[in-house]
């Protein structure tokens, strides 16, 4: 026992930890391996799913284009966007022009190209050139000014229905890529979406073919990364009753990623009425609460879907289906869902709009607590624990993130560089 370490007591000797080690040490370890904690990476705030039959090299700048020629049409004023929202003015003056430069910048910050139900079903000949078509398009844009922080495919699931067809995708895309890459293999955000997911026996599947993709290609072993779709109830909850979730989080040895939220599959599994299918439904609350619990202290991050309102049309059209966007993405926001999915460049606006205005509101507070934190906890009538100071810097470190605030900023509130605030943020609680 070394001079610092605490004894146990006047009336227990030393042998007594040792005991206590011998029983627990295998557990600690055991429990090390299966929650390690966030991982240090970027958590994109959305993803973008494209159809590979309209997917390139410039989708990513087409869709920022795009998305700046919404806003110039419907809202070319902050304070258009704040009444099209119903978001406070001042607010949406501050955020505006943040928003402009990161649709010139970067809009879009995880990118899949869909080959799965935003593509359908085509003739083998099609799809495989269209598979072929993506990987050099995603190697493209990889390697491009503004590139996103995250991309990869979605191919058709592991059912015994498009079980052959998604294989072959899956090795048509990753070939693709890596001979477009030309040598430089894949780029670092890589990411495989596997949808419709509905036992664990698939994910172990998918490990075994990220195992042989990886073989056939050359690829480091353990590099492919995919994440499971969300969108059947039996992924939610199995036959025996227990949370299949956190079994699949599991089973993936450390290759998932994420868990995403499939809105309308899962509604429509549960025999949702149509009109009233939307992330805020109760039933799909109740996926993505199973969803955070499964995936906490594990590196495995969570997503919520999408809205099928799109902002297309006239202006009236167009305005309350921002002002609709807005809401879900703050209601998920407030729910630690921090990513969310995006279907066309018009949401683009909005999807930051939002996340910035959520940050910039959460700032002040946040940054005022985490002072006083680090200074011993006095002034602001909160005293705050190790775990709430973490949750604070995760605050701070989202919104530089996405550039909804900016270093001089954060460190002027704070008091704290990037540094220390990545440090405590990323600090392993328990």
């Amino acid at each position: 026992m070394s001079r610092d370490e605490p004894t146990t007591g006047p009336g227990l000797g030393p042998s007594v930890v040792g005991e206590l080690d011998a029983i627990l040490r295998a557990g600690d370890l055991e429990h090390d391996r299966l929650f390690p904690g966030d991982r240090p990476d970027r958590q994109p705030v959305h993803s973008v799913y494209v159809p590979a039959d309209r997917a390139g090299a410039r989708t990513v700048r087409d869709w920022g284009a795009q998305a700046l020629a919404a806003l110039e049409e419907h809202a070319p004023h902050a304070a258009t966007l704040a009444a099209a929202t119903g978001l406070d003015g001042a607010l949406v003056d501050r955020v505006y022009p943040r928003v402009l430069a990161k649709l010139a910048r970067q809009p879009i910050e995880d990118l899949r190209i869909d080959l799965e139900d935003g593509y359908g079903a085509r003739d083998d000949a099609t799809e495989d050139r269209d598979a072929v078509a993506a990987g050099a398009a995603l190697a493209a844009i990889a390697s491009s000014e503004g590139a996103p922080v995250m991309l990869g495919v979605r191919a058709k699931g592991l059912e015994p229905s498009t079980r052959s067809r998604g294989v072959r995708t899956l090795d048509l895309v990753l070939g693709s890529a890596l001979d477009a890459a030309g040598g430089a293999g894949l780029p670092a955000g890589w990411v495989v979406t596997l949808p419709k997911v509905s036992r664990v026996a698939q994910v172990e599947a998918m490990v075994l073919l990220c195992e042989r993709l990886e073989a056939a290609h050359g690829v480091p072993a353990g590099r492919l990364r995919f994440e499971l779709q969300i969108e059947t109830p039996q992924a939610v909850l199995g036959p025996d009753g227990a949370a299949t979730l956190a079994r699949m989080v599991h089973a993936a040895g450390g290759r998932c990623v994420g868990l995403h939220f499939g809105t309308y599959d899962f509604a429509a599994a549960l025999g949702v009425a149509a009109a009233e299918q939307s992330l805020d439904h109760p039933l799909a609350d109740h996926a993505k609460s199973v969803m955070l619990l499964a995936t906490a202290g594990t590196g495995v991050r969570g997503s919520d879907g999408s809205t099928n309102v799109l902002p297309v049309g006239g202006g009236a059209g167009v305005h309350a289906a921002w002002a609709l966007h807005v809401r879900l993405i703050r209601r998920s926001l407030a729910r630690a869902l921090y990513q969310g999915w995006d279907l066309h460049p018009a949401q683009l606006p909005t999807r930051f709009l939002a996340t910035y205005a959520f940050y910039v509101q959460a700032l002040p507070a946040a940054a005022e607590r985490l002072r006083a934190y680090v200074g011993g906890g006095a002034g602001t009538g909160v005293l705050d624990e190790p775990a709430t100071a973490q949750a604070l810097a995760g605050v701070i470190v989202r919104a530089l993130d996405c550039g909804a605030v900016d270093v001089e900023e954060a460190t002027r509130l704070t008091g704290l560089d990037r540094s220390v605030l990545d440090s405590l943020a990323r600090r392993r609680i328990g």
